[in-house]
């Protein structure tokens, strides 16, 4: 559990004491788990994790990983997993890359209009899963502009949607391919897995997160896009259809305030906020912090912690 420090701060929400984890534990059928930051951080399974997802398990418990990190598709995030030692099925796995393509699917984006990413693999192979063409992605990552008089930069004028997410790989022939697209096709969709800030992409130091890429295609579109990740309530409708479990009875836990834990509260999900990932105690205690996670803990595997006492 957290130290006595952890106890005494933050009024609004509760500490997970041995009480209030057991208790959390009778109140829940779902717990939704965030990935980055909760589960592992880079490449780096945090400890605790494996041995708190097979007591759940047991107990009955389902589980669902809901990242907003699009560089993988669900199957590629099932090879993570596998990689670290957790067998996860496809079926348990909600990502913001899986979001943007079933937004366009359920809005019936016409077959014969094509996709552009300003993102990684993860992207591309949900699109095409979802029977779209998508253009862009790593494949531009090398490309680059050479500037000359009366030069005009081309782009395909049947690109009815750009996608933007995590994209370690962006560079200004990407941005200005989005650009080109958003402001002259007409009707093109301009979609963002997710804003997120900053990421654990390794255990030692934070990232930029896919924030940054959509702040760029904003500044240059002056256009705001289609939230699809958290905390959009857009992924929590494939939530409560998966599941058919009211969100009382659903349990958010995530490292982040302004996704994780506000996707739980917008849905009316219990939320329990981890200190593993980006959130540190002091940001959770910050008077000019407004939103406040029913529970709040160091790692995962405090939640099981309690059932040894």
């Amino acid at each position: 559990m957290a130290s006595n420090g952890v106890c005494e701060a933050a009024a609004s929400c509760r500490i997970l004491c041995p009480k209030s984890a057991r208790d959390l534990l009778d109140s829940v059928d779902v717990f939704l788990f965030d990935c980055d930051g909760v589960i592992w951080k880079g490449d780096q399974l945090i400890d605790g994790v494996p041995a708190a997802l097979q007591v759940l398990r047991s107990m009955g418990k389902n589980l669902a990983f809901v990242t907003n990190n699009s560089t993988k598709s669900r199957k590629q995030y099932v090879d993570k997993f596998l990689g670290l030692g957790l067998s996860i099925s496809e079926e348990e796995i909600f990502s913001s890359s899986f979001a943007a393509a079933m937004f366009l699917k359920m809005n019936n984006f016409p077959r014969d209009k094509k996709v552009y990413a300003v993102g990684e693999d993860g992207i591309l192979e949900e699109m095409a899963l979802a029977g779209f063409t998508c253009l862009g992605g790593t494949k531009d990552g090398g490309k680059q502009i050479e500037f000359k008089t009366n030069f005009k930069f081309e782009h395909d004028e049947n690109v009815g949607a750009v996608v933007v997410g995590l994209d370690k790989y962006i560079n200004y022939y990407k941005i200005q391919y989005a650009t080109l697209c958003i402001r002259e096709n007409p009707g093109c969709l301009f979609i963002a897995t997710n804003c997120d800030a900053v990421g654990n992409l390794t255990d030692l130091q934070e990232w930029p997160g896919a924030g940054s890429m959509v702040g760029a295609i904003c500044g240059s579109t002056q256009s705001e896009p289609i939230v699809v990740g958290k905390p959009s309530p857009f992924l929590m409708n494939f939530l409560r259809e998966r599941f058919r479990i009211p969100t009382s009875r659903m349990c958010m836990v995530g490292d982040r305030l302004d996704t994780d834990i506000l996707f739980g509260l917008n849905a009316g999900c219990k939320t329990l906020l981890v200190l593993s990932g980006v959130t540190t105690l002091p940001a959770l205690q910050d008077p000019a912090n407004n939103i406040h996670p029913d529970y709040y803990t160091n790692t995962v595997s405090d939640i099981i912690n309690s059932l040894a006492i």
